[in-house]
């Protein structure tokens, strides 16, 4: 729908804000500002939402909360928070009474005037959200010119920024699997950081997943898809995609490099021999900035730079790239450098929740690092983590729900190949980090990389690198 037709169906109309997390809240408030009759649906009780549920009461929200909050869905419009599944048999049961099934980023992206740049992966999204919001910003300050806005899977609901937004405006959604399961519209330009095999505890398959991460390309108004060439996924989606694709890569030396996957219209960025990061507008190359220039570590950072300057080709200058690539510090909990203490770095990686994660984080570290591994079980392979950490780690500590598991795959491991490692184990998050502690001498590094989402101990990755920050800042005893 445009945003004429939602504006025109949202008011008066009855609505359901299903699943009341941080993305859903601010959608509350807009439904009620469009003119829509709200209810909020939540599976916690009025008594665990407190303050927030007498809130609701008091601006007219109907609630309906506990066990059977999903219990005769009779709304004409519902909005599914990310993490339920748009198949639940009793979304199916309503949309065939006639109910539209929507969600936040859906509303956000039919009703916005703005320009929208999004980004999906496995790994990686948050950073190149981050960088390529930081190199729009840079641009707009350069030239005076022009409004950013940075929101998704990054932790700001687009629909708290909805109403501000202006043609001319530009966009940067970080986009997850969740928010684009049934998506029906894309952002203008998109971007794929990679797609290896995660959240399988919560799509069906690893089809399912990468089916949700194409849709951030599939529909109008897409016209240009930004894809990483070393991701066999990512490459065959890009090559059958039917748009125009800015190719990048770490490891490609040459534009020649691309001449398999190029067509007409094509551009590529890439690192040449010497470390320049170049782009190849499909006419000529230009150097854009010296991998040297980039203040984060690691070739993955590499990476999130290239996809958002692929990202925001177009809208901003080499000037730009440059200024954030040389002062843009990170984003908390990735491989964050929290101190250093007795010799000892301590670094917070908290949002490492695959193993895909923990290697690049591991391989943009140069000394092998004491790594606390271990949490919420998203039932994935930890075959490739225990290859990975027995190279690359000085020693693992082990804790929360997937401990068991990870030390298996440790032990299968020694005993296919016979490279050991040492492994200590703790269930309780605190003692964990202690023990890393305890064994790490001067010189040493401890990182805390879980492989694993936080949701056994946590209420998200962000608590838990807190909570990690905290324990090594805590001071010690004499």
């Amino acid at each position: 729908m445009t945003a004429t037709e939602w504006r025109q169906r949202l008011c008066g109309a009855s609505c359901a804000v299903i699943g009341l997390g941080i993305s859903n809240r601010p959608l509350v408030e807009l439904l009620l500002r469009l003119g829509a009759r709200v209810t909020a649906r939540d599976r916690k009780s009025e008594a665990e939402l407190g303050d927030y549920a007498v809130q609701l009461r008091k601006a007219g929200v109907s609630l309906c909360l506990g066990e059977g909050y999903l219990e005769d869905l009779c709304e004409e419009v519902l909005f599914r928070a990310p993490g339920l599944r748009p198949d639940l048999p009793a979304f199916a049961q309503a949309v065939a009474r006639g109910a539209i099934l929507s969600s936040e980023i859906e509303l956000f992206l039919d009703m916005t005037p703005a320009t929208v740049l999004g980004i999906t992966g496995s790994d990686g999204k948050t950073t190149s959200t981050s960088v390529a919001g930081e190199i729009l910003r840079a641009e707009c300050a350069r030239t005076g010119e022009g409004r950013v806005f940075v929101g998704g899977n990054i932790g700001i609901p687009p629909t708290s920024f909805l109403e501000q937004t202006q043609e001319g405006d530009l966009v940067v959604l970080e986009l997850s699997s969740f928010q684009l399961q049934n998506a029906t519209r894309s952002p203008e330009v998109s971007a794929i950081t990679n797609i290896t095999p995660n959240h399988l505890n919560w799509h069906t398959d690893m089809q399912e997943y990468a089916d949700a991460k194409r849709r951030i390309y599939a529909f109008a108004p897409n016209r240009r898809l930004v894809a990483n060439a070393e991701n066999p996924t990512v490459r065959e989606m890009a090559l059958a995609s039917g748009r125009r694709v800015t190719w990048f890569s770490s490891l490609k030396r040459s534009v020649g490099e691309f001449s398999s996957l190029m067509h007409e219209g094509d551009h590529a960025i890439f690192a040449d021999r010497e470390g320049s990061v170049r782009l190849f507008d499909g006419e000529r190359e230009r150097h854009l900035l010296s991998v040297q220039d980039i203040r984060l570590p690691g070739r993955h950072n590499l990476e999130n730079y290239m996809t958002a300057i692929g990202l925001t080709e177009g809208y901003a200058s080499p000037e730009s790239i440059l200024q954030v690539a040389r002062n843009f510090r990170g984003v908390a909990h990735r491989l964050e450098l929290v101190c250093e203490r007795g010799g000892i770095k301590y670094y917070n990686s908290s949002i490492d929740s695959s193993p895909t994660r923990t290697a690049a984080a591991l391989s943009a570290l140069a000394e092998k690092p004491i790594v606390i591994c271990g949490g919420y079980d998203k039932n994935l392979s930890f075959a490739p983590l225990a290859e990975v950490l027995c190279a690359r780690a000085k020693a693992v500590v082990l804790t929360g729900a997937t401990a068991g598991r990870i030390r298996e795959a440790l032990l299968a491991h020694t005993a296919r190949t016979g490279e050991e490692i040492p492994v200590l184990a703790d269930a309780d998050f605190a003692q964990a980090v202690a023990l890393a502690k305890g064994y790490a001498r001067a010189g040493d590094t401890v990182l805390l990389s879980p492989a694993c989402a936080s949701f056994d101990a946590f209420r998200n990755f962000e608590e838990r690198g807190e909570t990690f920050r905290r324990l090594v800042l805590a001071p010690t005893e004499d």
